[in-house]
């Protein structure tokens, strides 16, 4: 036998294919292993974080809508569009309204802090029981 040969014919197919097939099962032990991440129970998880009650949604879709409308921006198509229901769309109308009269006679500042307690209160009202007081789209 002389130096750097197989000692027998084939053993280096055979290690070959072995290396191979070890190297194909660790990247596929690999692939399939959990990602790296926070410890069980550590309380900093990838879990989803809670949906908003609709009463949340209300007051961050009615308060977006208007800010943006007293910032001067255009109406955005009808309220389906803007993502707001039909009352949500109600609410939005009444606060702008007052939060435009309310520029007129108390300032811009004022109007803004009107409209963010209206914009609240009235969504606190209309889903105070975790859905809307009338019907399916109200």
């Amino acid at each position: 036998m002389g130096r750097g040969r197989a000692p027998w014919p084939g053993a280096a197919g055979r290690r070959l294919l072995l290396s191979a097939l070890l190297a194909v099962t660790a990247a596929t032990a690999l692939s399939c292993a959990d990602p790296p991440g926070p410890e069980a129970g550590s309380g900093t998880g990838g879990a989803s974080p809670e949906p908003p009650s609709p009463g949340e949604a209300c007051v961050s879709g009615v308060g977006h809508w208007a800010r943006a409308l007293l910032d001067g921006a255009e109406p955005y198509g009808d309220y389906q569009s803007m993502g707001l229901s039909n009352r949500q769309y109600d609410i939005l109308r009444e606060v702008v309204a007052a939060a435009r009269d309310a520029v007129r006679v108390q300032g811009d500042r004022h109007a803004r802090e009107l409209t963010d307690r209206q914009v609240r209160e009235a969504c606190e009202k209309e889903y105070a029981d975790g859905a809307p007081d009338e019907g399916g789209w109200r």
